[in-house]
């Protein structure tokens, strides 16, 4: 009996987990992973290996960058090692009193990686040089010379691309940790909030979300995160956002939104997660990024709204506090969207008569001179 509980416990936390897996984090990286890929399709990143190596980690690229250099030095080091001691140039071997050296002063393997280093990083310190003597001296410079400046050209541009790229500008761009549900100019709304934490803006700037959830077909098939279009938007629109200081985005709930369905009391019982995007042109850099976040159910907060976090100083400046950007206040809202909806009906069909008197100059009236509607 007590293991028959224990089990049916680990398969709820299972179940529960499996429920809050996330497709996008918080952070926007993507939670997939690929199996069973065949030999032939890692020899396709291969080919791409620009892309390839752009992607490894810091601390990868810092490994081949080391290795780039001190491998091919120790390399071309023993090619000079070979070449000197074919021509009995090293101590220990017997010379004659006429015998010309190809390269001054490489006498081991250890002045030979010398040698090596100092040619290609181009330092001449003049006490090993080439004396002209043998041929295959002059190629192999020229060989050295030339990939060591392509080893230069790699390195650097990867360098260069890594700390330039794209998503380094999206880190600057962050979302609030919770979205809300609210009434917001006569419409029930979703409301996420974001902020561009640089003064630099981001051009041409596009919001829009997906809604992932399993769905089943009309033919009986199960679509694994299946993805429904949201259309988000300000005030202003939405594409072409002047995103100089923190926005609220907003989703309509109508009848044609997948949150026309879900009420106060079921939010937290679906089974969704809604992914947010921002792509914009970064001004200082002409680079294109996208940011992306996503909500889980617990994240999305029935009947709450964001709290004010723009104000102006005495200097008549404007000022962000963003203490308060992902804080929450709890507001009157309908319970759910068709219940908003039959309300509004209503509401169009029967107004209600107004009752009261008429003031609207706010001019003062004397008590007395008003209709007594208690008398009997």
């Amino acid at each position: 009996m007590i293991q028959c509980l224990q089990r049916g416990i680990h398969e709820h936390l299972a179940e529960r987990g499996m429920r809050q897996t996330r497709l996008v984090t918080k952070d926007g990286r993507c939670n997939i992973e690929f199996g069973n890929i065949r030999y032939p399709n890692h020899i396709a990143f291969l080919m791409d290996f620009w892309t390839t190596f752009v992607e490894f980690r810091w601390r990868f690229v810092l490994c081949y960058f080391g290795l780039a250099f001190t491998g091919s030095w120790f390399i071309f080091g023993l090619l000079w090692y070979s070449i000197a001691k074919s021509n009995g140039d090293l101590l220990g071997q017997n010379t004659t009193d006429g015998h010309v050296k190809c390269i001054e002063n490489v006498n081991g393997l250890t002045t030979a990686f010398l040698y090596s280093l100092e040619t290609q990083t181009t330092i001449g310190y003049g006490g090993r040089a080439l004396t002209g003597h043998c041929v295959c001296t002059v190629i192999l410079i020229i060989i050295q010379s030339l990939i060591g400046a392509i080893i230069n050209c790699f390195m650097c541009g990867l360098i260069l691309a890594k700390i330039s790229l794209p998503k380094k500008r999206a880190k600057t761009v962050t979302f609030s940790e919770t979205a809300v549900i609210c009434l917001k100019k006569g419409s029930l709304c979703l409301l996420i909030r974001v902020a561009n934490l640089r003064k630099t803006l981001l051009i041409g700037s596009h919001i829009y979300g997906k809604l992932l959830r399993t769905t089943i077909t009309a033919e009986g098939e199960t679509v694994i995160l299946d993805q429904i279009s949201i259309d988000f938007t300000v005030d202003a629109g939405k594409d072409n956002l002047f995103f100089v200081c923190p926005l609220t985005l907003y989703h309509i709930i109508d009848k044609s939104s997948p949150f026309c369905e879900m009420s106060a009391d079921t939010l937290h019982k679906e089974e969704f997660e809604l992914v947010v995007f921002l792509d914009g042109t970064a001004e200082s850099t002409s680079s294109v990024c996208q940011v992306r976040t996503s909500f889980i159910p617990r994240e999305i907060q029935w009947g709450h709204s964001f709290l004010p976090i723009v104000s102006r100083t005495k200097g008549g400046k404007y000022r962000v506090d963003f203490s308060n950007f992902s804080k929450t206040v709890p507001i009157a809202t309908p319970h759910c969207a068709y219940c908003f909806h039959n309300d509004s009906q209503h509401e169009h069909k029967h107004p209600q008569k107004k009752q009261g008197i008429d003031n609207t100059g706010f001019e003062v009236i004397d008590i007395d001179q008003s209709t007594d509607n208690t008398a009997i």
